[in-house]
């Protein structure tokens, strides 16, 4: 992180000097400075689509510790999970009951998605939310969006609120499990009415709840801003270091009995004559993942603007872990003799190593008068990638050994590019048409060995993969505005999307997953009049070839999918909220629906022959989607003091699709308190000194996990069907203390 902060750190010394630079001029600047993000894929009050928005003060409150993931859980059908189950590291969202890879992610418009999982690894944007302005989470198809994974929710982020004054902040906490963050953020106000600079240092540890399940995070941003009198150009750069133990196996029920729910399995290697299990120091997962963007935004007038942005993100990366019982003609490794007996087998550690690069351009035309608000935008994205494994040591081994002996290497490339128009009319007061059309093109290609081995051809996996999509997504809807109080809408939109680098090198060997294609039907009723607000929405989203998680995983803890040729999600999204000129707020929300497979036909695998066991299950539930969510704040704020105590029920889920007992997720219910005052000090604009306890009940849960199922044959033919499962506990109650000061 040293070599990474170091550009940040001199600009940060040289800050106090420019912190007394002369406060700037209202003039018409002032107006330009309310326009200068990319919006054009975010929704407005006049859009036929479910979305929330949440402000900085909002977030600021919460963002004491966990990831982001968290820190939206009070929003509609949202969950988030933790690997090492103290909300730090490997975290996860799931939304309406899509993964990750299906939920697009946009930072000031510009994708953040990895282009072949499609999943955003939290873990590599440490404490984004402290450089967060506001976000706004579209569900279901959503409006137009750049990237891959707008399959079922969007997420889109504004980075840097506009402050114009000089500023300086630090932010400290400190809790159990060996938690701490620290974050400095500092800005330069406006200089000589045109020039901004923002900066942003933070490091994130925790050892997490799970045993060795470590996080070390280290991450900064940097800003430097133009105003001129209609042209917006900002230069952005973001990273974030990440080492993180591996927690990813989860434990069983039977495991969690015999070692305790913190119990790890990552990095074992053995157990000595005293019964003490060793494992494996280097067990981590080590990336460094920087992100430039340069933003461009001009009005021509009162009615258009034109937004450009460009970027660039360079991912390095690695993971090493220690592999028992290994094949060694798997790693292109031959067997050697020991005391007269071949060996074949053995244990190794082995490394496997990413280099990515991701860029490429979007661009917005706007247009805006009276009756009409239209769009016209796209972007082209470009991603080359390698990957490559390495063996770093093999027990006893006879032979000879190169360093960094290279058993595996291929690449992947992707081209996508879209074009969208969309355009919200106003034919009457109170009336708006909606209309959003986009096309998008991929081309895929992964060339080169993979480390899975194929034993019909007794050689590693050959991946030679060139696939090309061409998606047309329309979307069309009606907003009323019934009158200043309510709001009707109904839209219907298509969505399509490609499969992921997973969905290719980890399924069956011998089949091609294929595209998918969403039909989404929304319905919806708003009221707000200032004090009170309320919201209700029904939704149906239709599948074809929906790729669904079928609980299992690889080998380094992701999930596996596969095509299934009809399933929907059905529900009603609930929301109320009440503020009142005392302090007190409360806001509420559930989600109750169905997700299904229409007609599930499941796969098992004999032990011993690999023979096919084919069973049809007819409708089932599909996996990691709960029929009730259900959130509720209560929030108390009155001359400095806040406090909010926040819950959250998860309802039961399956962990695979075949509906079996021992695949279930149980439903848990978790609530957070949050207390904090802030005092007025001469010479400074506040001092916050607060608390958070978190699972102040202190439930015993899981989020997360895995499952599968496999059978056996007597010897008399008759075949025995056998579940396994793991699961990912949590952390009962945790305390966590925080202080934030600002100048």
């Amino acid at each position: 992180m040293k070599k990474m902060t170091l550009p940040c750190c001199l600009l940060l010394a040289a800050l106090p000097s420019v912190l007394n630079a002369q406060e700037s001029k209202k003039d018409s600047l002032q107006y330009h400075l309310q326009g200068v993000d990319i919006i054009a894929t975010r929704a407005t009050g006049n859009t036929p689509v479910a979305y929330t928005n949440i402000g900085q003060e909002e977030l600021e409150k919460v963002n004491t510790g966990v990831d982001f993931p968290y820190l939206i859980t009070s929003t509609p059908s949202a969950v988030a999970t933790s690997d090492a189950g103290a909300g730090i590291g490997y975290t996860s969202l799931r939304i309406r009951g899509t993964d990750g890879s299906r939920i697009n992610v946009t930072a000031n418009g510009i994708p953040v998605n990895d282009a072949e999982s499609h999943t955003v690894f939290w873990v590599n944007l440490p404490d984004i939310a402290s450089s967060v302005k506001d976000v706004q989470i579209q569900r279901g198809a959503g409006t137009s969006t750049n990237g891959a994974g707008a399959f079922g929710a969007s997420i889109n982020l504004r980075t840097s609120d506009i402050r114009t004054k000089p500023y300086a902040g630090l932010s400290l906490s400190a809790g159990m499990f060996g938690t701490h963050k620290e974050t400095l953020r500092a800005g330069t106000g406006l200089i000589a009415n045109r020039w901004m600079l923002d900066i942003r240092l933070s490091d994130i540890g925790s050892d997490g709840y799970i045993d060795r399940a470590s996080t070390n995070l280290g991450s900064y941003y940097l800003q430097g801003t133009y105003y001129g009198s209609k042209t917006t150009v900002r230069l952005i750069t973001f990273a974030g270091e990440e080492q993180t133990y591996h927690a990813w196996n989860y434990a069983s029920k039977e495991e969690m009995q015999m070692y305790g729910r913190r119990y790890n399995s990552c990095g074992y290697m053995y157990t000595d004559s005293t019964g003490k299990a060793h494992y494996y120091d280097g067990q981590t997962d080590n990336y460094t993942q920087k992100n430039y963007q340069l933003l461009i935004d001009h009005h021509f007038n009162d009615s258009w603007s034109m937004n450009i942005g460009l970027h660039y993100t360079k991912g390095d990366g690695y993971y090493q872990e220690y592999k028992s019982g290994r094949k060694l003609v798997e790693y292109a490794l031959q067997p050697f003799i020991v005391n007269g007996n071949e060996v074949k087998k053995s244990d190794l550690i082995r490394k496997k190593a990413m280099d990515n690069h991701f860029g490429g351009a979007i661009f917005s035309l706007n247009f805006k008068n009276k009756n009409l608000n239209a769009t016209l935008g796209g972007g082209a994205n470009r991603y080359y990638g390698k990957h490559f494994g390495h063996v770093l040591w093999v027990k006893e081994y006879i032979g000879t050994l190169t360093p960094n002996h290279e058993y595996y290497r291929n690449t992947g490339a992707k081209n996508d590019a879209n074009i969208y128009l969309k355009a919200e009319y106003m034919p009457a007061s109170g009336l708006s048409i909606y209309a959003d059309l986009q096309y998008r093109h991929i081309s895929y290609s992964i060339n080169g060995h993979n480390d899975k081995w194929n034993s019909a051809e007794n050689s590693l996996q050959r991946l030679s993969i060139d696939e090309n999509f061409n998606f047309f997504n329309p979307k069309a809807g009606l907003s009323w505005q019934i009158d200043k109080h309510s709001r009707l809408y109904g839209s219907v939109g298509i969505a399509q999307k490609e499969p992921t680098r997973n969905n290719y090198t980890d399924g069956k060997l011998h089949e091609r997953p294929k595209a998918e294609r969403l039909t989404d039907y929304e319905l919806g009723y708003t009221f707000g009049n200032g004090t009170f607000h309320a919201a209700a929405n029904l939704y149906f989203m239709d599948y074809k070839e929906q790729l669904i998680l079928t609980g299992e995983l690889n080998e380094i803890g992701e999930p596996l999918a596969a095509n299934i040729p009809d399933s929907y999600r059905a529900g009603i999204e609930l929301a109320a909220g009440l503020t009142l000129p005392c302090g007190f707020s409360w806001n509420a929300n559930a989600t109750f629906s169905r997700n299904r497979i229409k007609d599930f036909k499941e796969t098992l695998y004999d032990d011993d022959t690999y023979q096919e066991w084919i069973i049809s299950h007819g409708s089932t539930d599909i996996s990691f989607s709960p029929e009730i969510i259900a959130g509720n704040t209560f929030a108390y704020s009155r001359k400095g003091f806040f406090v909010a105590l926040q819950s959250q029920y998860t309802g039961q889920q399956y962990m695979s699709n075949s509906g079996e007992r021992e695949h279930l997720l149980d439903a848990y219910f978790v609530s957070n308190l949050h207390l904090s005052y802030t005092f007025k000090l001469p010479h400074v604009k506040g001092i916050t000194v607060g608390a958070t306890v978190y699972n102040i009940f202190d439930e015993e849960y899981e989020n997360n996990g895995y499952a599968g199922s496999g059978y056996y044959t007597d010897t008399d033919g008759s075949r025995h069907r056998y579940n396994y499962a793991g699961y990912a506990a949590q952390a009962g109650i945790n305390f966590l203390g925080h202080v934030n000061i600002e100048l």
